[in-house]
């Protein structure tokens, strides 16, 4: 699979948009497409993973941090994650997992299952978790355990001390995140990400 030509050659901005249309036809169907008023949010997370750093900070994004892709059900948040990862060499590109996977796989193997997300093999690897508070609570031999609040604890943790970047997507509102996680992890939150979201009136695209 062959990235866009050079960025030299007529403007990079829509030949990439028209780039992930085509992986988003092969990926997803012909129905797929780029929609037009979507093309300003995609400009600023196509500068973030192009690791554009001018552009990037002229749309308010820090590369240090991950990205936080916030909007209702259906506007396209995990299509564009799994498309948007395909802009990075092989080894860079970071895991797609989704947030109720991950509780249910803790319902199963119990609090080892928090270090697993923090490291692999001992290396910690870079994550985009997927559809953040559709996963339930879960209980191990009697433990209780919001999964995804100390996943995200973990990984703040190696943020700080290794630079650890994760990638979410949710539903949430800042206010709900807070609400089903606690004033913490929201905290810890905006130290991580770089908020980039669709509006709130954004059509469901699986219609």
């Amino acid at each position: 699979m062959q990235r866009p030509s050079d960025p030299a050659e007529g403007k990079p901005e829509k030949r990439l948009l028209h780039w992930l249309e085509k992986q988003g036809k092969r990926l997803y169907g012909e129905h797929f497409r780029v929609y037009e008023e979507d093309q300003a949010l995609l400009g600023r997370l196509l500068a973030y993973f192009n690791a554009d750093r001018t552009a990037a900070e002229a749309a308010g994004l820090c590369l240090r941090k991950g990205i936080l892709l916030t909007g209702p059900v259906g506007c396209g948040k995990t299509c564009l994650m799994t498309l948007l990862r395909l802009l990075l060499p092989p080894a860079q590109r970071y895991r797609i997992q989704s947030c109720r996977q991950v509780s249910f796989v803790f319902q199963r193997d119990g609090f080892e299952v928090i270090g697993r997300y923090s490291h692999r093999g001992g290396k910690p690897a870079v994550y985009c978790f997927d559809d953040l508070g559709a996963e339930q609570v879960q209980r191990h031999y009697g433990s209780s355990c919001q999964v995804m609040g100390e996943v995200l604890l973990s990984r703040y943790d190696l943020f700080v001390s290794t630079g650890l970047i994760t990638h979410l997507t949710t539903n949430l509102t800042s206010d709900e995140i807070e609400q089903v996680y606690g004033l913490r992890v929201r905290s810890r939150m905006r130290e991580m990400f770089n908020l980039v979201h669709f509006p709130a009136q954004a059509p469901d695209k699986r219609n």
